[in-house]
């Protein structure tokens, strides 16, 4: 484009440029006005937006040289300004604006008399309107029910879980996918952020993904946009590999929404997105009050589930059973936690929700890594003590467990299914461990179907996250007969086999007293040369089988050929001699143990092989089939 007229005074101060290209709106100053630096004279329209042109030196404005509705290019002359000495008083000012107010502050509206546009001060109110109607003031009564019920709100629970300060919300806006039965306005206060919260915080500082279901909102229910912005936080999770915390209450699936062109929405990839995520991040799933269908199978998806006392979970909740022709059932009947408990669908049992988040909380500490080594959780000195001195009196690992973990640290986990095993998570010098230890007092230590399914998901939910496994073992075996084969027990059994053949995460096991057969093996990772190393007691005592049962089997034709009193005399000296041959010393001196210890020496002992580890990265997972 030609140069206008003045552009060959380039080096003017007062010279009036176009910043970019545009045309020309009608001038806001006219010539001969004084103006003051930086004050607004005239606007360009580019690419639909609104471009000041300022004064670049104080003074008055002579002639322009362009017209409204002209079109220019970046760094044209437009005008020109004769400097003064001072700044020009008063500065120029719109018409409709108080002297002194630069005319930057006047708006679109006020210069083109439009005030179907807001301006960006009603523009910010709005929005803080929009936003004040998610906070729970908006709500009180809904607020007030919830806790009528002893319960809290979302975003109290969340307020609890996340750094102060921390959390980012996605989808807030949102609403029930219901504007063409309802009004915009209503689905404002009444479905706001349509029932789901999601977003990014950080927990301990640690960035941390929440989802939760709000059963104030239409029962918790999952609606089409909740479950396009669950999709939309799954995606960022997988991406951004975060750990999620999902507050699963609710209803499941919502029919009342009809702004969408599907049939039956199964089309629906939530479930599937949250599934990929397992053995990817860490999963907490935490649930007071309902939980059910798509609700409950999202929180069945999470590594660890949390569950308030008074809940219930189910995938049909009793409108849907109902449904279904199966009577009717009160919400409460459908799946309470201590039933759920006892059928391995319940992690963790808490009685409120602020002992769930903290729960939460000390679980993604530990998949958090290492933290400071803590002291051991009681005398060491005491384990000398643990194993009672007849034989046939049971071990009580919980104080064993306690005192080798550091103090406070153990958070056991499935208390109430398979009670033949304890598992839980813990702390070792601060290094994040899984503990697993025989129950002899629940069919004297032995692996039945229950107790297989939990040492199998243990061992797959430690592998998971990177965490050594300690086993301290007293068992006879797995258990046998027909009522226990009829639980599925061949499958079972290999479950565990198969699950620690495809371990990535070192075992560490110490025989506390009885190693017998199979299930002493599988407690080992499948044999007694899987583990980093095993070690026993001093009590220890090995075999292939129970003592008496083998000495019974092996020696039927020498006992059936006496009777009376010799007969008891030669099986207990035969089971005597047993009992030497299977002693932990002589395990070690055939190498079948790697070692014999004081019980007082066990957590130095854990300790010193936990220490080879430092620095290690775990090999790629490898495929198997889980034989159930």
């Amino acid at each position: 484009m030609a140069p206008r007229p003045g552009a060959q005074r380039g080096d003017d101060p007062g010279l009036v440029r176009a910043p970019v290209a545009g045309r020309v709106l009608e001038p806001l100053v006219g010539a001969g006005v004084q103006v003051a630096a930086g004050a607004v004279l005239l606007v360009l329209e580019s690419m639909k937006m609104e471009v000041p042109v300022t004064a670049p030196v104080a003074g008055t404005l002579q002639a322009w040289q362009v017209a409204e509705g002209e079109a220019v290019e970046a760094g044209d002359v437009l005008g020109h300004i004769q400097c003064a000495d001072s700044v020009a008083q008063p500065s120029a000012s719109p018409p409709d604006a108080p002297p002194g107010q630069p005319a930057s502050n006047r708006t679109d509206s006020s210069r083109h008399g439009d005030s179907s546009q807001p301006g960006a001060s009603s523009a910010l109110d709005a929005l803080l309107a929009r936003r004040a109607l998610l906070e729970n003031a908006a709500r009180p009564q809904a607020l007030a029910r919830r806790h009528a019920t002893g319960l809290r709100s979302v975003r109290e629970n969340l307020a609890d879980l996340l750094d102060p300060g921390s959390f980012s919300e996605y989808g807030a806006f949102a609403v029930a996918a219901q504007r063409s039965r309802r009004a915009e306005a209503e689905l404002q206060r009444e479905t706001p952020a349509d029932g789901l919260v999601t977003g990014i915080g950080s927990v301990q500082g640690r960035p941390c993904a929440v989802m939760a279901y709000d059963y104030t909102v239409l029962a918790g229910t999952q609606g089409v946009w909740n479950h396009a912005k669950a999709d939309r936080l799954l995606e960022l999770v997988q991406r951004q590999r975060l750990p999620l915390v999902l507050f699963a209450e609710g209803g499941g699936g919502r029919p009342g929404d009809v702004d969408w062109h599907g049939v039956a929405g199964l089309d629906c990839t939530t479930f599937a997105r949250l599934a990929a995520l397992s053995g990817q991040v860490p999963l907490v799933g935490i649930v007071a009050g309902r939980c059910f269908a798509g609700n409950a199978a999202l929180l069945g998806c999470c590594d660890l589930v949390i569950a308030v006392e008074g809940a219930s979970i189910g995938l049909g909740g009793p409108a849907m059973i109902e449904g279904g022709g199966l009577g009717r059932v009160a919400a409460e009947d459908v799946g309470p936690v201590d039933v759920l408990a006892r059928a391995g669908v319940i992690d963790v049992r808490v009685p409120d929700e602020g002992q769930a988040v903290r729960v939460a909380r000390q679980w993604l500490a530990l998949t958090g890594g290492p933290a400071s080594a803590g002291p051991p959780g009681g005398d060491p000195q005491r384990l000398r003590e643990a194993v009672p001195a007849s034989r046939r009196a049971p071990i009580d690992p919980y104080p064993i467990l306690h005192t080798v973990a550091d103090a406070g640290s153990l958070l056991e986990l499935r208390a109430d299914f398979g009670p033949g095993l304890v598992t839980a998570a813990a702390r070792l010098e601060g290094r994040p461990v899984m503990l697993v230890a025989s129950h002899p007092r629940h069919l004297g230590g032995a692996l039945d179907a229950p107790a297989c399914d939990k040492l199998a998901r243990t061992l797959q939910l430690a592998d998971a996250c990177g965490w050594p496994i300690i086993t301290f073992v007293d068992t006879p075996g797995f258990m046998v007969g027909p009522a226990s084969e009829a639980t599925g027990m061949v499958r079972k059994a290999a479950r565990v086999f198969v699950a620690a053949a495809a371990l990535r995460v070192p075992v560490l096991s110490v025989m506390l007293r009885r190693g017998y057969g199979l299930g002493a093996m599988a407690l080992a990772a499948g044999h007694f040369h899987a583990p980093l190393a095993t070690c026993a007691w001093p009590g220890g005592e090995f075999g292939p089988m129970g003592i008496e049962g083998a000495v019974r089997l092996g020696f039927r034709k020498e006992l059936e050929a006496v009777q009376g009193a010799e007969r008891e005399a030669l099986f207990q000296r035969l089971v005597d001699e047993s009992l030497a041959r299977g002693q932990a010393l002589n395990m070690a001196s055939h190498l079948e143990i790697d070692d014999v210890i004081d019980p007082a020496q066990t957590r130095p002992w854990l300790l010193r092989h936990l220490r080879t580890l430092d620095g290690r990265t775990l090999p790629p997972r490898r495929a198997f089939i889980d034989p159930l």
